[in-house]
């Protein structure tokens, strides 16, 4: 039996997906499991692996388009199975890969044709066609009789030349190529990049990975209502539990991997804390799914440990170990990045005293993570040194109130201070 390739969802919130490349074409074989297509989201980009063995078939999404979350973009039947598409539905209509403003649903247009006319400003409504959808030819005839300039004729480029061409703003079309037929390959682009900076980003210059976290991060903060409720711990008992867990387990124990353990038990006990905001009523997750904010090289990252609640402190060291390794090196899958109930930002090994996050959407809250430090604190009346560690807990007020935000930093506080009370 057939089975459909569609554009997959890495989280809650997201409706759309940039198909970045295919691995296989139409007519090829395929085996369940290999890389089939690399796409982009508002996460990151992955590669998608194939959910099935056969012949890779009805190909309808060309490398650039924009696809709304589940729609179908190929076919991969079986031996045996027909191909044709005579009993299938014509092609949803697909967003521009420019962004720009989406056009009446009446309104139907193939890819390039789409493409071609957000790249020139056209109300897509205005062109002519003979019947059926818009095409390309369309767009140009209606380009000529307004007097404008034609789109150059497409680059021949590969895949990942036109992302790094993109990444660092250089216009694809200037480029020398030396592949086949003068194609642009990576290589020619990096060799400019190189030349340039050394290797070196330039100012002015910003990844893709650094423009989807501008994106996501300025929705975030124009849209979510933030409050902030700040807390300090002291740390005498975190401390000690690594010391002596540390020496015991077979995989390397961090404080990032002792917060998760807590911060999972917290979150059972106040599952608002591990709720989401969408489509104006607020859901309470069933799972408890720890999203880890991640540096790399070009920006930002979230990999996810999913079901932290469930696993103990070998497990969760071994998951984060391997999830942090994959998004230092870009090899995240979409496992990985899917399903993220609840994020921790850990700057404490950075020397930051405090610092407040902003909320990663649809999640309600966020946790930040600060420096232990020695502090002189009272301790039974008397002044005392003790390691003392900040949370700052960012919530989104329409899920969270700040009462529900003081009870669960409050328990956390507790399980932070006497992590015995785990055993309960």
């Amino acid at each position: 039996m057939a089975k459909d390739v569609v554009m997959p969802a890495l989280g809650m919130a997201q409706e759309t997906g940039t198909l970045l490349r295919w691995f296989k074409a139409a007519g090829d074989s395929v085996s369940k499991g290999e890389p089939l297509m690399e796409v982009e989201t508002d996460k990151a980009a992955v590669e998608i692996e194939a959910p099935a063995s056969g012949t890779l078939s009805n190909v309808t999404a060309q490398v650039g388009d924009v696809i709304p979350v589940g729609q179908r973009i190929a076919l991969i039947i079986a031996p045996g199975e027909s191909g044709s598409t005579s009993s299938l539905p014509s092609k949803p209509e697909l967003i521009p890969s420019s962004q720009s403003e989406p056009r009446p649903v009446s309104v139907s247009a193939t890819p390039v044709a789409a493409r071609l006319a957000a790249d020139h400003n056209l109300d897509l409504t205005k062109i002519k066609t003979n019947g059926g959808q818009i095409r390309k030819e369309d767009v140009l005839a209606y380009l000529d009789s307004q007097k404008k300039p034609r789109q150059a004729v497409r680059v021949l480029a590969s895949p990942k030349a036109r992302r790094l061409a993109e990444e660092r703003d250089l216009d694809i079309r200037s480029i020398t190529g030396s592949g086949p037929e003068g194609a642009v390959l990576a290589n020619d682009i990096l060799a400019i990049h190189a030349d340039e900076g050394k290797g070196v980003m330039g100012e002015g210059e910003v990844s893709r990975i650094w423009r989807v976290m501008v994106d996501r991060l300025s929705q975030a903060w124009t849209t979510i209502p933030h409050f902030y409720l700040m807390r300090e711990v002291n740390a005498s008992r975190l401390i000690a539990w690594r010391e002596k867990v540390k020496n015991i387990s077979e995989e390397k124990i961090t404080y990032t991997d002792l917060l998760v353990r807590l911060t999972a038990a917290a979150l059972r006990k106040y599952p608002r804390l591990n709720a989401s905001w969408q489509n104006d009523t607020i859901l309470l997750n069933p799972e408890i799914n720890i999203g880890l904010a991640v540096a790399v090289e070009d920006g930002l990252l979230v990999p996810v440990i999913q079901h932290a609640d469930e696993m103990n402190l070998t497990q969760l060291a071994s998951r984060r170990s391997e999830v942090i390794a994959r998004a230092k090196a870009g090899k995240l899958s979409l496992e990985d990045l899917s399903g993220g109930t609840f994020t921790i930002s850990n700057l404490g090994m950075y020397g930051v005293d405090a610092f407040n996050a902003i909320v990663n959407p649809p999640q309600a809250a966020i946790l930040a993570v600060s420096r232990i430090a020695d502090r002189v604190v009272a301790v039974n009346g008397q002044p005392a040194v003790q390691p003392m560690m900040t949370l700052s807990l960012s919530c989104d007020h329409r899920v969270v109130d700040g009462a529900r935000g003081a009870e669960f930093l409050q328990a956390l506080a507790d399980l932070i201070e006497e992590p015995l009370q785990l055993l309960d």
